[in-house]
């Protein structure tokens, strides 16, 4: 069993034998590399119309890169280990330069961008996000590039709660649902008995609710437990720190509220209206992360957050600023991990079937060995 300290230390399986033994022996694609490409551009055409139907938003533009100093590029924890790519622009002969970051993640330039689109409560936007994070383990689902359909809808106060989230979620699973029925209508080569259809409904299950079905086991443990019984979950309050002492997963305390007190269906007393959408892959066998979603901090539980680990001094940037005087509306959003989901609806054992970035040679031979042939 993995310590749970170092369960907490990041994504990925974390070392190449380990990844040997976890990729399948017996895989063969349903579909060829041609057929893949097709695939992924009639998947990806139904989520971006249906989530943009169900949810109440529009497709917009999205940054690649961002201004180091504005505060808005996603650290994805709360200690910064997983930094950006920063780069100088010498711009007009260093006379007007600009330090810049390749973004990680959309999440708080979305919130700011929801005021910039004049975004009413009810109407959100919708990115086509391209990122880099190279603090990555490059294993079966983590790629140093990510792309990933970041979302974001203006709320009201009155709907930051437990079952606005999961009415939300309920909706985004629709969609992706839709999608793999959708994907199996043009290509039926991808029916498979070996392979149960795709769950209709999620299960949803708050952190502290897990941490006591499984006590003794990590967090990624946990979640692999409870896929054997249920195989699309979606886990409540992620980032809150549990009965054992440790968050279910470590979480940035700027935009995801994890900190607000709510209470369970049956009456009792839970934390953090955020979560996770995880399913069990039959062709790796694992667990996957498709989306983390939440309603966003507001400026009082973005400081009790930032307290909480430490970094008050966030306070003094523009972004975090924005939310502290009220400049950006109240909000609820999320990233869809795009080569994540096709790869789970397509029936593939290999992020690298799906999407087009580098992988090591080791990784690319032990794949070859095994009938996995990564796109380059």
């Amino acid at each position: 069993m993995a310590d749970k300290t170092a369960d907490l230390a990041g994504p990925g399986i974390g070392n190449y034998d380990d990844l040997a033994r976890a990729l399948p022996d017996d895989y063969k694609s349903a579909l060829s590399s041609r057929e893949t490409m097709e695939a992924v551009f009639a998947v990806k055409t139904y989520i971006e119309e249906h989530l943009c139907r169900e949810l109440g938003l529009m497709m917009v533009q999205v940054p690649l890169i961002v201004d180091s100093v504005s505060g808005v590029n996603d650290y994805l924890d709360r200690d910064g280990s997983r930094g950006p790519v920063e780069f100088h622009i010498s711009n007009d002969h260093d006379v007007h330069p600009i330090d810049a970051q390749v973004v990680q993640a959309a999440t708080k330039w979305k919130r700011v961008a929801l005021e910039q689109f004049g975004m009413r409560p009810g109407e959100g936007i919708c990115t086509d996000m391209k990122a880099v994070r190279k603090d990555y383990f490059l294993d079966h689902d983590h790629s140093a590039y990510v792309d990933q359909w970041d979302w974001e809808k203006v709320i009201r106060r009155d709907d930051r709660t437990l079952e606005y989230l999961t009415d939300t979620v309920q909706r985004i699973w629709k969609v992706l649902h839709g999608a793999s029925q959708h994907a199996l209508e043009l290509f039926p080569q991808l029916y498979d008995p070996r392979f149960p259809a795709i769950p209709e409904e999620l299960y949803f299950i708050h952190a502290e609710d897990l941490l006591a079905r499984y006590p003794d086991l990590p967090r990624k443990e946990r979640e692999t437990a409870i896929l054997q019984d249920h195989p699309a979950v979606f886990i409540y309050g992620i980032g809150w720190t549990l009965e054992d002492g440790y968050p279910h997963e470590m979480r940035a305390a700027d935009y995801d509220d994890w900190v607000t007190e709510t209470v369970s269906v049956d009456g009792r007393p839970m934390h953090g209206l955020n979560g996770d959408i995880l399913v069990w892959n039959p062709v790796t066998k694992r667990r996957h992360e498709l989306t983390s979603m939440g309603v966003r901090v507001t400026k009082e539980t973005l400081r009790t957050q930032l307290e909480m680990t430490g970094q008050l001094d966030f306070l003094d940037l523009p972004y975090h600023q924005a939310i502290m005087n009220d400049e950006i509306p109240l909000s609820i959003g999320g990233g869809i991990g795009q080569s994540r989901t096709y790869m789970y609806l397509l029936r593939k054992a290999h992020l690298g079937e799906v999407s087009v970035t580098v992988w090591p040679q080791v990784l690319k031979d032990m794949c070859a060995e095994r009938n996995i042939f990564v796109l380059e």
